[in-house]
């Protein structure tokens, strides 16, 4: 790997159901503070007891005409990239703007303006006859908006940022795929700085209907609606549907300028399979093979992972799935790893999710604080491993942890972040 250069985490920005910043969100999920209630009403119309996690209303208010005109997803997407460029230091002029790319990872595009159209033409075509209404009108910018890559132009645009501009579009590996794809731009030197953003807005009734038809969505649990989502658990029978966006400031070692905050930490290793087996069905053997891989690219031992992040979607197939993969991945180290899955509190973010949950682990590496699986009351005894149960841990050394997205489609993607330690010579890797 010589001459590759180093790639460190300097910004971190977050707007999600948990908190509109980054540290409220970290907070919130070491106190396993749940976020999940009830769907928005245009959902519950349709389905009275439909769940979800949704960002708070004082987003909106907070929000600026140009960004309140523009799809939900993008509007989540600008907020948390700006959050993430304060925190690492930037100020506006401060970009090689010709060097500084921008990554989205996104899974449904612009699900509010889709549903929106999809709605005011059949609501027209109906009228159209009775009322002589022509029913193609529909508004001008309505493809701008809901275009997938809506959220990574209207980023590149609003910091005047000209180099590489990618969406990623891999279901629930969607923003885990960004991160990986900018690491590798950065470590080879197409870039020496890049945007990482995972955001999705899809709690609309169209996506909440097909998602409902799948039959992986969570019902309400005896205890209370924000105890649905029980990854890991016995009693566990799907996932709650959740928004928002986390966005990552990347930065390659001896960057120019370069940011005035220390980094976070050190993104050392991607790992992406496909299973090629099943659409929806989790493959171990895919999933293994992406832990190795991103493990092996950093050239650490299973051993020196003390965090994983797991994908945890509390369907009843993907985590005794996962649980048998992390053994496989891990060995005996299996059973001395600290793993939690943090969907319990924030629900499933798809596109936004990978990126959410790796910035998580990158702050439990950077504060020595593991957020807990919430709701973790009756361990499946199929799913045996250490899955933090319901309460967090404080101050633990960590040296290194690990984020697992695997998406429907087969894609599975692992991400490890460890403590930056700065090259001693020019170009070490």
């Amino acid at each position: 790997m010589q001459g590759l250069r180093k790639v460190t985490i300097r910004g971190i920005g977050m707007v999600t159901p948990l908190g509109l910043n980054r540290a409220t969100s970290f907070e919130s999920a070491l106190q396993a503070r749940s976020a999940i209630g009830p769907a928005p009403d245009a959902i519950t119309r349709l389905l009275p007891d439909a769940l979800a996690a949704q960002v708070g209303a004082a987003f909106e208010t907070g929000q600026t005409r140009a960004v309140a005109g523009l799809d939900r997803a993008t509007q989540f997407a600008l907020v948390a990239a700006q959050e993430a460029l304060v925190d690492a230091g930037f100020e506006a002029n401060d970009f090689q703007k010709g060097r500084t790319g921008v990554h989205v990872g996104i899974g449904m595009g612009g699900a509010h303006t889709l549903d929106a159209l999809y709605t005011r033409f059949f609501e027209q075509l109906q009228r159209a006859a009775a009322e002589n209404r022509d029913p193609t009108v529909i508004h001008p910018l309505a493809v701008p908006r809901m275009m997938a890559n809506s959220g990574a132009a209207a980023v590149s645009m609003q910091h005047k940022l000209r180099g590489q501009t990618f969406t990623y579009s891999v279901a629930c590996a969607s923003s885990s795929v960004a991160i990986g794809e900018a690491y590798r731009a950065l470590r080879h030197g197409y870039i020496d700085t890049a945007i990482v953003i995972g955001t999705e807005a899809m709690l609309t009734p169209g996506s909440y209907v097909a998602w409902n038809a799948l039959r992986v969505i969570a019902k309400k649990h005896g205890s209370g609606l924000e105890a649905s989502c029980r990854p890991f658990d016995a009693e566990r029978n799907g996932f709650v549907l959740g928004e928002g966006a986390a966005a990552l400031v990347l930065q390659a070692e001896g960057a120019e300028p370069t940011c005035s905050r220390a980094a976070y930490a050190e993104l050392c290793g991607y790992g992406t399979t496909s299973d090629g087996v099943h659409i929806t069905l989790p493959s171990a053997d895919g999933q293994i093979r992406a832990m190795q891989a991103a493990l092996a690219e950093c050239g650490l031992p299973p051993e020196s992972i003390g965090y994983l992040n797991a994908h945890g979607t509390a369907t009843a197939a993907g985590d005794v799935v996962e649980t048998e993969s992390i053994k496989g991945a891990f060995g005996a180290h299996a059973y001395r790893l600290a793993i939690s899955s943090t969907k319990a509190v924030h629900g499933h973010l798809i596109g936004a999710g990978g990126a959410l949950e790796f910035a998580l682990s990158v702050l439990a590496l950077e504060s020595g604080n593991i957020p807990p699986t919430a709701h973790l009351d009756n361990p499946d005894p199929r799913c045996d491993l250490d899955f933090v149960p319901s309460v967090a841990r404080r101050l633990v050394p960590l040296e290194a942890v690990m984020s697992n997205s695997f998406a429907f489609g087969g894609t599975n993607v692992s991400l490890i972040a460890r403590k930056f330690e700065r090259s001693t010579a020019a170009g070490g890797g």
